[in-house]
Protein backbone atom coordinates (compact mmCIF):
# COMPACT_ATOMS: atom_id res chain seq x y z
CA UNK A 1 0.00 0.00 0.00
CA UNK A 2 2.67 2.32 0.50
CA UNK A 3 4.25 1.54 -2.83
CA UNK A 4 0.99 3.13 -3.79
CA UNK A 5 1.16 6.05 -2.43
CA UNK A 6 4.39 6.56 -3.13
CA UNK A 7 3.72 6.54 -6.73
CA UNK A 8 0.76 8.47 -6.69
CA UNK A 9 2.53 11.32 -5.05
CA UNK A 10 5.19 11.09 -7.56
CA UNK A 11 2.53 11.11 -10.34
CA UNK A 12 0.83 14.23 -8.81
CA UNK A 13 4.05 16.06 -7.79
CA UNK A 14 5.82 15.41 -11.36
CA UNK A 15 4.45 18.19 -13.30
CA UNK A 16 4.85 20.62 -10.45
CA UNK A 17 8.77 19.51 -10.31
CA UNK A 18 9.06 19.37 -13.97
CA UNK A 19 7.62 23.02 -14.53
CA UNK A 20 10.38 24.19 -11.19
CA UNK A 21 13.01 22.89 -13.09
CA UNK A 22 12.23 24.28 -16.63
CA UNK A 23 11.82 27.57 -14.60
CA UNK A 24 15.33 27.01 -12.29
CA UNK A 25 17.22 25.93 -15.59
CA UNK A 26 18.35 29.45 -16.94
CA UNK A 27 18.74 30.56 -13.00
CA UNK A 28 21.33 27.60 -12.86
CA UNK A 29 23.21 28.10 -15.33
CA UNK A 30 23.42 31.65 -14.97
CA UNK A 31 25.17 30.96 -11.33
CA UNK A 32 27.16 28.07 -12.85
CA UNK A 33 28.83 30.51 -15.15
CA UNK A 34 29.05 33.20 -12.88
CA UNK A 35 31.28 30.28 -10.77
CA UNK A 36 33.15 29.44 -13.77
CA UNK A 37 33.69 33.52 -14.38
CA UNK A 38 35.26 33.22 -10.91
CA UNK A 39 37.39 30.25 -10.60
CA UNK A 40 40.83 30.43 -10.23
CA UNK A 41 42.63 28.22 -12.69
CA UNK A 42 45.63 25.54 -11.44
CA UNK A 43 48.64 26.72 -11.88
CA UNK A 44 50.89 24.98 -14.07
CA UNK A 45 54.39 25.92 -16.43
CA UNK A 46 54.81 24.85 -19.59
CA UNK A 47 57.49 23.24 -19.10
CA UNK A 48 56.37 21.10 -16.56
CA UNK A 49 53.32 20.26 -18.50
CA UNK A 50 55.29 18.72 -21.35
CA UNK A 51 57.36 16.90 -19.70
CA UNK A 52 54.28 15.22 -17.72
CA UNK A 53 52.70 14.48 -20.99
CA UNK A 54 55.43 12.55 -22.29
CA UNK A 55 55.97 10.42 -18.18
CA UNK A 56 52.39 10.36 -16.80
CA UNK A 57 49.02 8.86 -18.48
CA UNK A 58 47.22 11.21 -16.29
CA UNK A 59 48.55 14.33 -17.65
CA UNK A 60 47.92 12.49 -21.20
CA UNK A 61 44.27 11.80 -20.28
CA UNK A 62 43.89 15.51 -19.33
CA UNK A 63 45.35 16.48 -22.78
CA UNK A 64 43.23 14.43 -24.70
CA UNK A 65 40.20 15.34 -22.73
CA UNK A 66 41.09 18.94 -23.49
CA UNK A 67 41.55 17.96 -27.53
CA UNK A 68 38.01 16.85 -27.38
CA UNK A 69 36.72 19.92 -25.58
CA UNK A 70 38.34 21.80 -28.06
CA UNK A 71 36.41 19.48 -30.73
CA UNK A 72 33.07 20.51 -29.52
CA UNK A 73 34.11 24.23 -29.33
CA UNK A 74 34.87 23.86 -33.17
CA UNK A 75 31.81 21.87 -34.13
CA UNK A 76 29.43 24.04 -31.98
CA UNK A 77 30.90 26.74 -34.17
CA UNK A 78 30.43 24.69 -37.85
CA UNK A 79 27.08 24.17 -36.92
CA UNK A 80 26.06 27.72 -35.88
CA UNK A 81 28.36 29.19 -39.16
CA UNK A 82 25.82 26.67 -40.87
CA UNK A 83 22.95 27.76 -39.98
CA UNK A 84 23.67 31.54 -40.37
CA UNK A 85 24.84 30.84 -43.63
CA UNK A 86 21.74 29.04 -44.59
CA UNK A 87 19.75 31.70 -43.28
CA UNK A 88 21.93 34.25 -45.62
CA UNK A 89 20.47 32.93 -48.75
CA UNK A 90 17.31 35.12 -48.18
CA UNK A 91 19.40 37.76 -48.41
CA UNK A 92 22.47 37.53 -50.53
CA UNK A 93 21.03 38.18 -53.94
CA UNK A 94 20.35 41.90 -52.14
CA UNK A 95 23.88 41.80 -50.32
CA UNK A 96 25.62 40.89 -53.98
CA UNK A 97 23.52 43.83 -55.48
CA UNK A 98 25.02 46.41 -52.69
CA UNK A 99 28.46 45.10 -52.81
CA UNK A 100 28.09 45.63 -56.97
CA UNK A 101 26.74 49.44 -56.39
CA UNK A 102 30.49 50.76 -57.10
CA UNK A 103 30.56 49.18 -60.44
CA UNK A 104 27.26 50.28 -61.34
CA UNK A 105 25.32 46.73 -60.39
CA UNK A 106 25.19 43.33 -60.68
CA UNK A 107 24.41 43.85 -64.75
CA UNK A 108 27.78 45.74 -65.07
CA UNK A 109 30.00 41.95 -64.42
CA UNK A 110 29.50 39.02 -66.53
CA UNK A 111 29.33 35.27 -65.80
CA UNK A 112 32.07 33.66 -67.99
CA UNK A 113 31.64 29.86 -66.15
CA UNK A 114 28.50 27.41 -66.22
CA UNK A 115 29.01 27.81 -61.97
CA UNK A 116 29.81 31.00 -61.70
CA UNK A 117 26.53 32.43 -60.57
CA UNK A 118 26.01 30.03 -58.01
CA UNK A 119 29.66 30.05 -56.68
CA UNK A 120 29.30 33.51 -56.48
CA UNK A 121 25.99 33.70 -54.56
CA UNK A 122 27.42 30.89 -52.32
CA UNK A 123 30.71 32.72 -51.63
CA UNK A 124 28.48 36.43 -50.48
CA UNK A 125 26.15 34.32 -48.23
CA UNK A 126 29.35 32.36 -46.79
CA UNK A 127 30.57 36.07 -45.91
CA UNK A 128 27.19 36.99 -44.94
CA UNK A 129 27.14 34.21 -42.50
CA UNK A 130 30.74 35.04 -41.03
CA UNK A 131 29.96 38.40 -40.02
CA UNK A 132 26.31 37.19 -38.51
CA UNK A 133 28.33 34.50 -36.77
CA UNK A 134 31.39 36.24 -35.61
CA UNK A 135 30.02 37.13 -31.85
CA UNK A 136 29.37 33.43 -31.27
CA UNK A 137 32.48 31.98 -32.98
CA UNK A 138 34.62 34.96 -30.92
CA UNK A 139 32.37 33.34 -27.59
CA UNK A 140 33.49 29.72 -28.52
CA UNK A 141 37.06 30.49 -28.47
CA UNK A 142 36.95 32.33 -25.15
CA UNK A 143 35.16 29.70 -23.40
CA UNK A 144 37.90 27.23 -24.78
CA UNK A 145 40.64 29.60 -23.56
CA UNK A 146 38.65 30.62 -20.23
CA UNK A 147 39.22 27.59 -18.32
CA UNK A 148 43.10 28.35 -18.12
CA UNK A 149 42.49 32.01 -17.94
CA UNK A 150 42.44 34.15 -14.30
CA UNK A 151 38.66 35.75 -13.18
CA UNK A 152 39.74 39.10 -14.05
CA UNK A 153 41.38 37.53 -17.63
CA UNK A 154 38.21 35.46 -18.25
CA UNK A 155 36.18 38.89 -17.35
CA UNK A 156 38.62 40.80 -19.71
CA UNK A 157 38.38 38.42 -22.64
CA UNK A 158 34.53 38.22 -22.44
CA UNK A 159 34.00 41.64 -22.28
CA UNK A 160 35.90 42.29 -25.57
CA UNK A 161 33.87 39.97 -27.79
CA UNK A 162 31.20 42.97 -28.83
CA UNK A 163 34.03 44.89 -29.33
CA UNK A 164 35.85 42.19 -31.53
CA UNK A 165 32.42 42.21 -33.17
CA UNK A 166 31.83 45.59 -33.57
CA UNK A 167 35.59 46.26 -34.93
CA UNK A 168 35.13 43.15 -37.49
CA UNK A 169 32.09 44.82 -39.14
CA UNK A 170 34.24 47.85 -38.95
CA UNK A 171 36.49 46.64 -40.90
CA UNK A 172 34.23 45.82 -43.15
CA UNK A 173 32.84 48.85 -43.54
CA UNK A 174 36.76 50.31 -43.63
CA UNK A 175 36.98 48.19 -46.92
CA UNK A 176 33.71 48.74 -48.55
CA UNK A 177 33.33 52.60 -48.08
CA UNK A 178 37.00 53.76 -48.10
CA UNK A 179 39.37 51.81 -49.82
CA UNK A 180 36.93 50.08 -52.72
CA UNK A 181 36.02 53.95 -54.18
CA UNK A 182 39.71 54.66 -53.95
CA UNK A 183 40.90 50.86 -55.21
CA UNK A 184 38.34 50.70 -58.08
CA UNK A 185 38.88 53.85 -60.45
CA UNK A 186 42.40 53.26 -60.20
CA UNK A 187 42.40 49.65 -61.29
CA UNK A 188 39.80 50.21 -64.10
CA UNK A 189 41.36 53.06 -65.14
CA UNK A 190 45.02 51.91 -65.27
CA UNK A 191 45.51 51.77 -69.01
CA UNK A 192 43.41 52.14 -72.21
CA UNK A 193 41.87 48.81 -72.04
CA UNK A 194 37.90 47.84 -71.52
CA UNK A 195 37.53 46.78 -68.60
CA UNK A 196 34.85 44.02 -68.44
CA UNK A 197 34.81 42.64 -65.15
CA UNK A 198 34.02 38.72 -64.24
CA UNK A 199 31.06 38.60 -61.27
CA UNK A 200 34.18 35.50 -59.88
CA UNK A 201 36.55 37.55 -59.77
CA UNK A 202 34.88 40.73 -58.66
CA UNK A 203 33.18 39.51 -55.62
CA UNK A 204 36.13 36.95 -55.00
CA UNK A 205 38.53 40.47 -54.80
CA UNK A 206 35.73 42.63 -52.32
CA UNK A 207 34.70 39.68 -50.12
CA UNK A 208 37.86 38.16 -49.76
CA UNK A 209 39.49 42.05 -48.60
CA UNK A 210 36.28 42.78 -46.67
CA UNK A 211 37.56 39.81 -44.64
CA UNK A 212 40.97 39.82 -44.09
CA UNK A 213 40.93 43.63 -43.24
CA UNK A 214 38.12 42.47 -40.66
CA UNK A 215 39.99 39.90 -39.58
CA UNK A 216 43.02 42.37 -39.20
CA UNK A 217 40.93 44.93 -37.08
CA UNK A 218 41.27 43.18 -34.37
CA UNK A 219 44.40 42.82 -33.98
CA UNK A 220 44.21 46.16 -31.56
CA UNK A 221 41.92 44.56 -29.06
CA UNK A 222 44.11 41.41 -29.05
CA UNK A 223 47.19 43.23 -28.58
CA UNK A 224 44.82 45.35 -25.97
CA UNK A 225 43.73 42.03 -23.98
CA UNK A 226 47.12 40.48 -24.14
CA UNK A 227 48.83 42.78 -22.75
CA UNK A 228 46.09 43.36 -19.73
CA UNK A 229 46.80 39.53 -18.98
CA UNK A 230 50.80 40.05 -19.27
CA UNK A 231 51.50 38.07 -21.85
CA UNK A 232 52.10 41.07 -24.22
CA UNK A 233 54.97 43.93 -23.54
CA UNK A 234 54.20 46.99 -25.63
CA UNK A 235 58.32 47.85 -25.30
CA UNK A 236 58.88 44.68 -27.68
CA UNK A 237 56.41 45.51 -29.93
CA UNK A 238 57.30 49.06 -30.35
CA UNK A 239 61.09 47.62 -30.46
CA UNK A 240 60.19 45.21 -33.53
CA UNK A 241 57.70 47.52 -35.88
CA UNK A 242 60.25 46.88 -38.25
CA UNK A 243 60.19 42.84 -38.67
CA UNK A 244 56.34 43.78 -38.03
CA UNK A 245 56.05 45.76 -41.16
CA UNK A 246 58.04 42.88 -42.87
CA UNK A 247 55.13 40.66 -41.90
CA UNK A 248 52.39 42.86 -42.74
CA UNK A 249 53.81 42.79 -46.03
CA UNK A 250 54.24 39.20 -46.20
CA UNK A 251 50.51 38.84 -45.09
CA UNK A 252 49.44 41.66 -47.43
CA UNK A 253 50.95 39.52 -50.82
CA UNK A 254 49.03 36.29 -49.59
CA UNK A 255 45.83 38.01 -48.45
CA UNK A 256 45.94 39.97 -52.44
CA UNK A 257 44.17 37.95 -55.01
CA UNK A 258 46.29 39.95 -57.28
CA UNK A 259 50.13 40.46 -58.15
CA UNK A 260 50.09 43.81 -58.18
CA UNK A 261 52.15 45.97 -55.93
CA UNK A 262 48.62 48.59 -55.58
CA UNK A 263 46.60 46.10 -54.39
CA UNK A 264 49.29 44.66 -51.72
CA UNK A 265 49.54 48.42 -50.91
CA UNK A 266 45.65 48.82 -49.94
CA UNK A 267 45.75 45.57 -47.93
CA UNK A 268 49.58 46.89 -46.28
CA UNK A 269 48.51 50.58 -44.86
CA UNK A 270 45.57 50.13 -42.89
CA UNK A 271 47.18 46.95 -41.48
CA UNK A 272 50.31 49.21 -40.92
CA UNK A 273 48.59 51.79 -39.28
CA UNK A 274 46.52 49.05 -37.05
CA UNK A 275 50.02 48.14 -35.91
CA UNK A 276 50.79 51.41 -34.39
CA UNK A 277 47.41 51.74 -32.91
CA UNK A 278 47.57 48.35 -31.33
CA UNK A 279 51.48 49.58 -29.85
CA UNK A 280 49.32 52.81 -28.02
CA UNK A 281 47.03 50.66 -26.75
CA UNK A 282 49.32 48.17 -25.24
CA UNK A 283 50.93 51.01 -23.92
CA UNK A 284 47.89 51.64 -21.91
CA UNK A 285 46.94 48.71 -21.25
CA UNK A 286 50.43 48.06 -19.22
CA UNK A 287 50.15 51.19 -17.34
CA UNK A 288 46.86 50.02 -16.13
CA UNK A 289 47.99 46.29 -15.55
CA UNK A 290 51.02 48.14 -13.43
CA UNK A 291 48.39 50.48 -11.52
CA UNK A 292 45.99 47.42 -10.46
CA UNK A 293 49.21 45.83 -9.50
CA UNK A 294 50.20 48.45 -7.56
CA UNK A 295 46.69 48.24 -5.75
CA UNK A 296 46.50 44.56 -5.10
CA UNK A 297 50.03 45.08 -3.49
CA UNK A 298 48.73 47.49 -1.20
CA UNK A 299 45.36 45.93 -0.68
CA UNK A 300 47.72 42.50 0.30
CA UNK A 301 49.71 44.83 2.88
CA UNK A 302 47.29 46.27 4.45
CA UNK A 303 44.99 42.83 5.32
CA UNK A 304 44.69 42.65 9.26
CA UNK A 305 46.81 39.27 8.79
CA UNK A 306 49.41 41.53 7.52
CA UNK A 307 48.66 43.99 10.14
CA UNK A 308 49.58 41.13 13.11
CA UNK A 309 51.97 40.00 11.30
CA UNK A 310 53.75 42.87 11.76
CA UNK A 311 53.09 43.42 15.66
CA UNK A 312 53.99 39.99 16.19
CA UNK A 313 57.15 40.71 14.41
Amino acid sequence: MRKFFDTVWRVIKFPFVLIYNILAFPFRKIQQFLNFLNTEPQEHQLLDTLIDLTKEADAREDFIMHLEAFRMHLLRSIVVLALFVIGAFWVSESVMSFLAAPVGGLKELQAIQVTEEIGVFMRVAMTVGIAAAFPYIAFELWYFAAAGLRPYEKKMGLVGIPFASILFLLGMAFTYYVMLPAALPFLGSFTAISQFWSAKEYFGFVTGLMFWIGIFFEFPLVIYVLTSIGLVQPKFLADQWRLAVVIISVLAAAITPTVDPINMGLVMAPMTILYFISIGLSYIAASIRVKRNAEKAKAKNDSPATVIDDRLG
